[in-house]
């Protein structure tokens, strides 16, 4: 395991481990010396995780003290029994969450079911209160100076066509972390957002080819993201060089 890295020592949850920014923050953590706990809906593919890129960025070819736990982060009991398998397994709760689960049900407003309003809105919204509040209270109890990431979207600042829900859910990550960051700062638990863009994820290969032609010429970068360049912003976050960021929000757009 890397010994200098930025978050050497600590441990980590992410949520959304199973694929996309939530897997690339598991490699760029564990890269960092993070022990980290992919926790994902889909167990296989968190284990995949750990096996496949969290256990080989950290140095190594086994999973060492990385673990990989199925979890519905929209499920209050699911949440708290994640909670108790890691204090069971590691004694104390992460020092570092990353709220990465997300979903979409895309469909134009005037379509949008209500079931598929409200899935995204549980996944995404409810979810990462349920996370957020477990978690930061495990921290407080135990006296940790924690670091909340918050995953939220570019769509919840500006809105985007067949996304109401989605963009909706992402506004409300943004205003819930601000909030939390007031009410947590006090404890020395630092919470924030980042705001990815146009990324290369599972998600973003769902989108036709027409519509993603027309998002990449908002794109001055012109290029989608990649996924461990969200990471990096995420580590960063998590370590002691943000000592002083709390209640941002941060854009990884490409400067969409």
């Amino acid at each position: 395991m890397v010994s200098r890295g930025l978050v050497s020592g600590r441990l980590a949850l992410v949520t959304g481990a199973g694929s996309g920014i939530g897997r690339a923050a598991c490699q760029v953590l564990s890269r960092e010396g993070a022990t980290v706990i992919a926790a994902d809906k889909n167990y296989d593919a968190a284990m995949e995780t750990i096996k496949k890129h969290t256990a080989l960025a950290s140095g190594s070819n086994n999973t060492g003290d990385h673990s990989a736990m199925e979890l519905d982060v929209s499920d209050a009991k699911s949440v708290q029994n994640l909670l108790k398998a890691i204090l069971n397994e590691y004694k104390l709760p992460p020092k570092i969450v990353v709220n990465s689960a997300g979903v979409t049900r895309d469909n134009w407003l005037l379509k949008l079911s209500e079931e598929d309003y409200d899935s995204v809105m549980h996944v995404n919204l409810k979810g990462t209160f349920l996370i957020m509040q477990t978690f930061a209270k495990a921290m407080t109890e135990s006296s940790i100076q924690g670091s909340i990431i918050n995953i939220s979207s570019i769509v919840g600042k500006y809105g985007n066509i067949g996304q109401t829900n989605y963009s909706a859910s992402k506004a409300g990550v943004v205003a819930m972390t601000q909030s939390a960051a007031k009410e947590l700062g006090k404890f020395n638990v630092r919470v924030n957002a980042i705001l990815p863009g146009f990324i290369d994820t599972p998600i973003i290969k769902t989108v036709p080819d027409k519509v993603k032609e027309h998002m990449l010429k908002l794109v001055p970068l012109g290029r989608l993201g990649d996924p461990t360049e969200v990471a990096e912003v995420i580590t960063f976050l998590s370590s002691d060089k943000s000592s002083f960021i709390t209640g941002a929000a941060i854009d990884v757009t490409g400067g969409f």
